[in-house]
């Protein structure tokens, strides 16, 4: 089995060479290709205004000036083309991608775009109990299960058009209650906000914060897994159709084009629906 690797926190991360870690107990034939500098929240961004440099550090290992998604892409239409990888793994990522994160992760993005190129993609994260660079992260918890659960994935199979979301919960490997397979949740609180600050010349600028405030998730949702313990795996795919507001709306929208009628703001007419 031939193995993509892949993440957004850099070729140097630490979470990639647990990857390696993991990929290696699962085959002999594993490449590398990751963004040369971190591009965490890059989500699924594409370089298009840009030139792409890659650098190869060893015969399989090549560093990318770009996004996750040019790194697989660049992968299986250049570099790896003619002998596609079997399998795509994406991280480990350093922190969860859980909730509405996976919106903005680089590491889901990775994933997805081997997805989307015909490849089956896992996206692996390991979670931290809160963002701060003295905080201990459990990289031997991934590390411990990752290959086993991957094997055991493979095994089951997932369809062609789904990613599946691994999220490692903030506990030493010994404490890890369960497995449990889950949907993606949402946090019923707002914890990203820009926090102002003034630098040496007096002038303004922001870093983006994070409010490390707990959610009250649902059962069965990837956020509880977390907060229970368990190694979680979410199967993600990228319709985001609303299934009830589209039939809502077939019902009284159709046909000519409406026009604009004085009245009613939009607003109130937006608030009454």
């Amino acid at each position: 089995m031939r193995i993509l690797l892949t993440n957004d926190d850099g070729i140097h991360a630490e979470g990639l060479d647990v990857l390696r870690r993991i990929a290696g107990q699962l085959s002999d034939d594993v490449w590398t290709v990751a963004p040369e500098y971190e591009q965490s929240g890059a989500s699924r961004a594409l370089t298009l205004s840009d030139p792409i440099r890659v650098r190869q550090l060893d015969p399989k290992t090549y560093a990318v000036t770009g996004t996750p998604t040019d790194c697989v892409m660049m992968a299986i239409r250049e570099l790896m083309a003619g002998t596609p990888p079997d399998l795509v793994l994406s991280g480990v990522n350093r922190g969860q991608n859980i909730a509405e994160d996976v919106t903005m992760s680089g590491t889901v993005a990775g994933a997805i775009e081997g997805m989307a190129l015909g490849v089956p993609a896992i996206a692996l994260s390991q979670a931290l109990t809160r963002f701060h660079d003295q905080v201990i992260v459990h990289w031997e918890t991934a590390e411990a299960y990752g290959a086993g659960l991957i094997q055991r994935l493979l095994e089951i199979g997932w369809p062609k058009d789904v990613v599946l979301n691994l999220n490692f919960p903030a506990r030493a490997p010994d404490e890890i209650e369960a497995v449990e397979v889950t949907r993606q949740g949402a946090r019923d609180n707002h914890i990203r906000h820009p926090e102002k600050r003034t630098d040496m010349r007096g002038r303004d600028y922001y870093w983006m914060g994070f409010d490390q405030t707990p959610s009250k998730p649902e059962d069965g949702t990837d956020i509880h897994g977390m907060y229970q313990g368990r190694i979680t795996v979410t199967p993600l795919h990228i319709d985001m159709t609303h299934r009830e507001t589209l039939h809502r709306l077939k019902g009284v929208l159709g046909g000519a084009p409406p026009r604009f009628s004085p009245g009613q703001s939009a607003a109130a007419r937006v608030e009454a629906s």
